[in-house]
């Protein structure tokens, strides 16, 4: 039986956001797709949440699922943290648990580190914040994404024919392991991308790609207030996911010193839908904390005006190296195709195997 929600707008400036609520006790849980999908991400997992008796909330964000999708509007991850803070103002939310996957990571963490005292847990599924040693984005986020006018142009062919359709079906068809789940989570999620740029959610994800390498190079200034960040942190990755991966789950833990580390071997990139009665449980036991006092919001708080010339010029350097070592990132990104292939026919073969009528004894 599904679980039953409530349907709010929310006001974000002359736009609106769609957003659903599941009524339960607190602290609230706060569920934030990445991109290209949508609320619907999370559509396994909220039934263990409300089975539990939790107050749950997801929305889409600006620019994706029911949301609006204006035209003009700047799609960035400064964006996306306004759309969270709009929809936590709304409720009048002081005690809040924020589940973070993929690009919502960084409006996530940002707005946790901004409000520390209305966090009563932050939760990361296989996401990012800030460029790591291990981190590799999916193939066609890595085309899509460089700088200095390449991801541009990857742009422009993909619209070219049905190129753009067959490459999201491949990308987040690989993103879970079980077919089935391909088979009902890859149109759903397509259906929002289905028409030209100018008119769907694709203007909202070329916009987030423009601006991910600069995300990951401009978040690093960040770097001591997660040291500093003693909210509780549950970290959930999908072990098998080969781009957000176990080494940027490790390096998060490392960074936040009151978290927790949780690998599922059996998730992919999408461990909500993978594994979500582990993720689940994982959420509903961690411990949170008690909310304080609202504080007055510092002076520092985190500005897209406030890098310096550090961050540009490694910007730059970012950019001039993907031409100068072009060989050698291609073969890189080779190998990891490879792996992320050979995984993918390894489930597809065990699905199938599990899939057989048992013989009959003879």
């Amino acid at each position: 039986m599904a679980a039953v929600y409530l349907e709010h707008t929310v006001n974000r400036g002359v736009n609106r956001l769609y957003v659903r609520e599941y009524s339960g006790i607190g602290p609230t849980i706060m569920l934030m797709h990445g991109f290209p999908d949508n609320l619907h991400l999370y559509d396994a997992l909220i039934p263990h949440l409300t089975a539990a008796g939790r107050r749950v909330i997801t929305f889409d964000f600006l620019g994706w699922g029911r949301s609006d999708k204006p035209d003009v509007h700047r799609y960035d991850h400064h964006s996306l943290t306004d759309d969270l803070d709009a929809v936590i103002s709304h409720f009048g939310l002081n005690s809040v648990v924020l589940v973070a996957h993929d690009a919502s990571g960084p409006p996530a963490i940002d707005w946790a580190l901004d409000h520390p005292d209305a966090v009563a847990g932050l939760v990361l599924l296989n996401t990012y914040y800030h460029a790591m040693p291990s981190l590799r984005a999916p193939e066609a986020i890595f085309g899509f994404s460089r700088p200095l006018g390449v991801g541009k142009v990857f742009q422009w062919l993909m619209e070219r024919g049905d190129l753009y359709k067959r490459l999201y079906q491949y990308q987040v068809g690989h993103f879970m392991r079980d077919p089935s789940a391909r088979a009902h989570f890859v149109p759903l999620l397509y259906r929002q991308m289905d028409g030209k740029a100018a008119n769907t959610t694709r203007k909202a994800f070329y916009g987030l790609n423009d601006d991910l390498v600069w995300t990951n190079i401009d978040r690093i200034r960040r770097v001591p207030e997660l040291r500093d960040f003693n909210r509780p942190v549950s970290i959930i990755f999908g072990a098998g996911d080969q781009y957000l991966n176990e080494g940027v789950a490790r390096a998060f833990h490392a960074l936040f010193p009151n978290s927790e580390l949780r690998l599922l071997p059996e998730g992919r990139h999408f461990v909500q839908i993978d594994e979500p009665g582990q993720v689940a449980q994982a959420i509903l036991t961690m411990q949170t904390a008690i909310p304080t006092e609202e504080k007055p919001l510092s002076p520092q708080r985190y500005r897209r005006d406030g890098a310096g010339l550090r961050q540009y010029m490694m910007y730059l350097a970012f950019g001039l190296v993907n031409i100068v070592f072009a060989l050698p990132i291609l073969l890189d990104r080779w190998r990891l195709y490879r792996r992320v292939q050979h995984i993918f026919e390894v489930d597809s073969a065990s699905s199938r195997a599990d899939s057989r009528p048992p013989r009959a004894a003879i």
